[in-house]
């Protein structure tokens, strides 16, 4: 059986955005919620090839450093007609500023010629210990590229992908509603399921 060191969880990440999301899903656990910012971590280089993988570097670049259970996300936007891209690159088409003004700008320029416009929202999650064990899971949500983008809540690409069962962008949902619905909450749904059968409560 595996437990939470310490009582405490690590976020693996600098992102604001992504740490607040991240916190309201697992504020489930009796565990106190930390982030790299709080040990002054800087993230890794992501490497892998695939969400699952770099998910996981991320996970164990900060559990390896703090001692602690992390807990880390890998996420991004993919477009059937540009071949799965951004897809793994998605934060890296925002550039070193992660200007997701400019990144949404690009793929408004590479999809502008082209008819199908579906995407799909990726997350993977990586739980992990000091030791490496792990517990990787993916969610997806699927929707439209919406131009220009619409909606001042949420972070990244939310603004561009529209939600055709709510008939709005993910920039124009409540957050709480969209912590229901979101791929990141699918994933931590099966993430849960999977702690169940391990942590020693």
């Amino acid at each position: 059986m595996r437990e939470f060191i310490d009582k405490k969880l690590v976020i693996a990440s600098n992102n604001k955005g992504k740490v607040q999301e991240l916190e309201e899903i697992v504020k489930v656990f009796d565990v106190q919620i930390l982030s790299n910012k709080y040990f002054n971590i800087s993230e890794p280089i992501e490497n892998g090839n695939s969400f699952k993988e770099n998910a996981y570097i991320k996970a164990f670049n900060t559990a390896s450093k703090t001692k602690l259970v992390s807990l880390s996300d890998d996420s991004g936007i993919s477009f059937k007609a540009l071949n799965g891209r951004p897809g793994i690159h998605s934060a890296r088409y925002a550039g070193e500023k992660k200007d997701f003004a400019l990144a949404m700008k690009k793929l408004n320029e590479e999809l502008r010629f082209k008819d199908n416009k579906s995407c799909k929202f990726t997350c993977a999650l990586s739980l992990c210990w000091p030791d490496g064990y792990n517990i990787t899971v993916q969610g997806e949500i699927y929707g439209k590229f919406s131009w220009p983008p619409i909606g001042e809540y949420g972070f990244g690409y939310d603004p561009i992908f529209y939600y055709p069962e709510l008939k709005k962008t993910f920039g124009e949902l409540d957050p709480s509603l969209k912590h229901e619905i979101s791929h990141r909450n699918l994933a931590f749904k099966k993430l849960k399921t999977e702690i169940s059968k391990i942590i020693d409560e």
